[in-house]
């Protein structure tokens, strides 16, 4: 039985649909299993990691985990959801676990580093008894997705750092990867760093969604001081702002194309395009 923990977010959803059409036993687990909506063969499991003693009836007969995190970085002394799926894992007796991380992730000394290297340790951890795969993407294609209601009102859209390239990602590479690595246990003790297969803007990704959905599409930039108060009223610490800015303003880490999606699957990794095209639905016409 595999678990995948996360299974309504971009990656986890994508994962359970994977491992359902390949036959494989997988087990969903969400906060909200009477809501979610899952492929057949997948079983829906409740389970929170904040609430560890849920998680016993989620692990239970486990032999492979997908383990991820939304916890914001900051949000407490150290990244506790991580460490409790960690040790839910442990206790259960799960060999194989696949970690979603970051680009880079505990490098450096800030604290997005330090929350980062404390959990992935939690899973690197030899006393664990774990055959580990660490995954670290940069900027995911699906956060366009956080465009869709502004599209809604109009032709519009705010976006911090329009203008910052990324290499972005599509989820379903992901998903595709730790599939291998839960079903094969080819890639045990491997940390792959991972990107799409081009560099580009927000406001270019825009205009390719705009030419897939027919609409002529422009961006809004929004000042540097306003996305630092966004990210403060969504209840990241100053520091951690702190940290985000310089990592987003003083450097272009995460604009490298990186070989690894095509490296592990032996086909090119999907381009933003792909992505849109795929979830072009998701966006109103108008």
């Amino acid at each position: 039985m595999i678990l995948v923990t996360g299974a309504t977010g971009h990656v986890g959803s994508e994962l359970v649909r994977r491992l359902a059409a390949a036959g494989e036993p997988v087990r969903a687990m969400t906060r909200r299993p009477t809501k979610a909506c899952f492929p057949a063969g997948a079983e829906a499991v409740y389970g929170d990691a904040a609430d560890p003693e849920s998680l016993a009836a989620a692990f239970a007969g486990v032999d492979g985990a997908f383990l991820m995190s939304a916890q914001a970085v900051g949000t407490a002394p150290e990244p506790t959801h991580d460490l409790a799926l960690a040790a839910a894992a442990e206790r259960a007796g799960v060999r194989r676990v696949v970690k979603l991380s970051t680009l880079d992730g505990g490098a450096g000394d800030d604290p997005i580093a330090r929350w980062q290297r404390t959990a992935e340790a939690a899973v690197t951890d030899p006393a664990r008894g774990f055959a580990w795969t660490l995954l670290r993407p940069g900027r995911f294609m699906s956060n366009a997705l956080q465009w869709a209601g502004q599209l809604r009102a109009g032709d519009e859209v705010a976006i911090p750092f329009a203008d910052r390239q990324a290499a972005s990602i599509d989820p379903a590479d992901l998903a595709e990867i730790a599939a291998l690595a839960l079903t094969t246990g080819e890639h045990a003790g491997a940390v792959h760093e991972l990107s799409g297969p081009q560099s580009l803007t927000p406001t270019e990704e825009l205009a390719v969604l705009g030419e897939i959905l027919g609409r002529d599409l422009r961006v809004r930039s929004v000042p540097v001081e306003a996305a630092r108060a966004g990210m403060s009223r969504y209840g990241f610490p100053p520091e951690v702002v702190d940290a985000i800015m310089r990592r987003t303003l003083d450097g272009d880490r995460g604009s490298e194309v990186l070989p690894t999606v095509e490296k592990v699957l032996g086909h090119p990794a999907r381009t933003f395009a792909q992505w849109a095209r795929a979830h072009a639905e998701e966006f109103p016409r108008l």
